[in-house]
């Protein structure tokens, strides 16, 4: 009998999640991100379900030929450019866009093989400090690409910071606007918070990304609110039970102890499947039909849950770690990350089940 640990993904919920993103911008073209393996979900999975968005976004160039060589027609946009002369040729042959954000991606642009076109989105620095033209050089940045024989369409882009607080994005699109300011050119600005939150960054594309997955970007608002659904469920089952008595220590390290008399169920899940080591006790944990917290340190392939005040829980129990009824955002708030860190960092050896 296998072990019991399991992913159910619902392709149903990414086409629904994806609707949510075209309700909110209706205007705008969608750029579907599906980097680090659909955040989990699985590339070409989500990308099927996913196929009624206008293009595709990865980090990664062996995702984009896996989704031109399974036949995906979209527009295809590498969100950090080429990293060589090789790969960019064989992009550019593949139809597959690029992001520019450094002068030597443009030097690059320049050794394409004659008659090679490829589609480029150029990226200011508006604020981020992370990838992008400084404001100041981007006109000439622009220039350049429009020099190039090998460019095709030019889109402008940059990446928000704040999208999802208080701070917002008036800020950086200030500053856009004065560096874009004359340029006659599409733009994509605007990632899940600000598809949702800021109809002013909308323009040609918006990037919806985690909310693709059902997950919320907003700290303050959980993502059934925003109409979302959970498209990944990690589910595995109590397979043993211990009875504490007071003083009693759990897991490695003793960081649990008990106060009182308590039954804790022992689950078949541990960081080597992908779930946060530094869970800290009480995180929520779904067991049967009510929610509860972990107790102790997880380990590679368990973690512990109190069942005190469950009296029918035992051997067989389903849990649910995160997904429904036990929001992914929940976990990762108590475990002090955020949900694109527990979906993306599923592990291998995870059985994944698809469902609609």
């Amino acid at each position: 009998m296998p072990r019991p640990i399991t992913a159910t993904i619902d392709v149903s919920a990414l086409a629904h999640n994806l609707e949510v993103a075209r309700a909110h911008a209706p205007h705008a073209k969608v750029f579907a991100v599906i980097k680090a393996n659909a955040y989990g979900h699985g590339l070409l999975r989500a990308a099927q379900a996913l196929r009624a968005a206008d293009g595709f976004a990865v980090v990664e160039f062996d995702a984009a030929v896996r989704l031109r060589e399974a036949g995906f027609a979209q527009r295809i946009l590498l969100l950090e450019g080429f990293f060589d002369g090789r790969e960019m040729a064989e992009g550019a042959a593949r139809r597959i866009a690029a992001v520019v954000h450094r002068r030597g991606q443009i030097a690059m642009l320049g050794g394409l093989p004659a008659g090679a076109r490829l589609d480029v989105l150029l990226k200011v620095n508006s604020g981020m400090n992370r990838l992008g033209f400084a404001p100041e050089e981007f006109r000439g940045a622009y220039a350049a690409l429009q020099d190039c024989p090998g460019v095709g369409k030019v889109t402008l882009m940059t990446h928000f910071a704040d999208a999802d607080a208080a701070r917002g994005v008036d800020w950086q699109m200030e500053t856009f606007e004065r560096a874009a300011a004359g340029i006659a050119a599409p733009r994509s600005l605007a990632n899940s918070a600000a598809t949702l939150r800021h109809p002013q960054t909308h323009f040609d594309w918006v990037r919806p990304g985690i909310m693709l997955y059902g997950s919320s970007p907003f700290a303050e608002v959980p993502a059934a609110a925003l109409g979302l659904r959970p498209a990944m469920t990690l589910r595995s089952e109590i397979i043993a039970v211990c009875e504490l008595r007071p003083g009693d220590t759990v897991g490695y390290g003793g960081l649990f102890r008990a106060e009182r008399p308590m039954r804790i169920g022992i689950v078949a899940c541990g960081y080597a499947d992908g779930y946060p080591r530094h869970a800290p006790n009480g995180t929520p944990v779904r067991v049967g039909d009510r929610l509860s917290g972990t107790v102790g340190r997880v380990s590679m392939d368990k973690l512990c849950v109190d069942i005190s005040t469950l009296p029918g829980a035992g051997v067989g129990t389903p849990v649910v770690l995160w997904g429904e009824g036990n929001p992914v955002d929940d976990v990762a708030q108590a475990a002090g990350t955020v949900g694109y860190e527990l979906l993306c960092a599923l592990a291998a050896r995870v059985p994944v089940i698809e469902q609609s």
